[in-house]
């Protein structure tokens, strides 16, 4: 009794209770920043996923019909790739891919296929 008389509990309680209240937040801020990161890498692998899956039924197009249609729209169940095919220069020939995910994010592309081969040859993002 002669502790608490003097004050010697309540300040040495409230600093337990204040470090307490530090490392509590600090975890919540981690486990925030955590989900904030694994949200953003979701939807970049989804950005990949589609561009993949377009540039690869692009090459089957271009491989069985011999040309790129001029323009196109392939529908996912999550977002809309739509490509706009330039005319060939040489080799090469120049595709505007522009994906419009479901969630309200549009990310810009263009690739570059090679009329020989019929595959891609660069690729280039845009935002």
């Amino acid at each position: 009794m002669k502790n608490n008389q003097k004050g010697f509990t309540y300040p040495l309680t409230l600093c337990l209770l204040i470090l307490f209240l530090l490392f509590f937040s600090m975890n919540v801020e981690r486990l925030l920043s955590e989900r904030k990161l694994i949200h953003e890498t979701e939807t970049v692998l989804k950005q990949e996923y589609y561009y993949l899956s377009t540039v690869k039924k692009i090459e089957k197009i271009f491989a069985s019909e011999g040309t790129l249609p001029a323009k196109g729209r392939i529908h996912y169940q999550e977002a809309d790739m739509s490509y706009q095919a330039d005319p060939a220069a040489g080799f090469s020939q120049k595709v505007s891919f522009t994906l419009h995910l479901n969630s309200g994010i549009t990310v810009v592309g263009e690739g570059v296929f090679d009329t020989r081969t019929k595959k891609l040859m660069k690729w280039t993002e845009l935002q």
